[in-house]
């Protein structure tokens, strides 16, 4: 099953009285890229996330945002930070005593300075929120990965749909290509034979079939059609794979347009041509699609 590399996950949950939240979101890249933004003093997470993470999803550029609440079973100390205060309380002073003011300093009012207070939380198990933060990624990750896979079923329809339009217009040219060389064969001797009307001679059949020949040869396209459609066979085949393809077809997609270059440097009917156009116009949408795959 192909996979999008367009895709979002969430999960808001509470694990032994922690809130703990999980966002994921991502869009095509060429590779895999991986950025976390965890709260201050959870860094050693962020390692872990990556792994974890990229074990699931090979390609696509993540970020990745997770918020953790206080547990309500860690305990936290509130200390003053008195030689501060006492400082702040002498400067104060001396603004009332200089400038001749009111001297209106309460404990709200001081305690709203910077570092007044001191926060101490106990130490938390590493390992314990780790396993918390993974069993919610766990789930958002599964929400990504299923909306990933779900926008990939409507790529795949999309370039199969493709595929079996561009085959089709294959076909046209496989049949119109035959038909090409018999009107140019019959340009040919209309040419000949009004040149050779004033002199009354023969056409030289030999050389007519060899000119015709020549030109067969020139405009042959089979070689390229054969080679299209075997392209368009190892496609359907990695759209069935239950692993990352995206670099696969988009190499597939390139031959694709190669040949198709090709053919179009061959033919010599308007018709062809244009049929041509249209295959091309059709494989780089199948390009722009297969860009978004992981």
């Amino acid at each position: 099953m192909i996979r999008s590399m367009t895709g979002f996950g969430r999960c808001e949950t509470v694990i032994d009285g922690r809130e703990i939240t999980v966002e994921i979101k991502s869009v095509n890249h060429r590779y895999f890229e991986f950025s976390c933004r965890t709260p201050r003093g959870y860094g050693f997470l962020d390692d872990k996330l990556k792994s974890y993470v990229n074990s699931l999803v090979s390609r696509g550029k993540i970020d990745m945002f997770v918020t953790i609440g206080a547990s309500e079973d860690t305990p936290s100390e509130v200390t003053v930070n008195h030689p501060l205060v006492s400082g702040y309380l002498d400067a104060m002073h001396e603004i009332g005593e200089t400038y001749n003011v009111e001297d209106d300093v309460t404990v709200v009012s001081l305690s709203r300075f910077p570092d007044v207070f001191t926060v101490h939380k106990a130490a938390e198990d590493e390992e314990k929120i780790t396993a918390d933060v993974l069993s919610a990624t766990k789930i958002a990750l599964d929400s990504f990965i299923s909306m990933r896979e779900t926008e990939g079923d409507k790529m795949k329809a999309d370039i199969l749909g493709r595929a079996k339009t561009i085959l089709s217009i294959v076909g046209e040219i496989e049949e119109r290509s035959p038909q090409t060389v018999s009107e140019y064969e019959g340009r040919l001797r209309e040419r000949i034979q009004q040149t050779l009307d004033s002199y009354n001679v023969e056409i030289d059949e030999q050389r007519v079939l060899t000119e015709v020949a020549i030109f067969a040869d020139k405009i042959a396209v089979a070689e390229e059609t054969v080679r299209l459609r075997s392209h368009f066979e190892q496609l359907e085949k990695f759209l069935e794979y239950d692993e990352p393809v995206g670099r696969k077809i988009d190499f597939i997609i390139q031959e694709m347009n190669r040949e198709a270059n090709t053919i179009g440097s061959k033919v010599q009917d308007a018709k062809l041509a244009h049929k041509v156009v249209d295959i091309k116009s059709e494989i780089e949408k199948i390009r722009e699609q297969v860009q978004n795959i992981e």
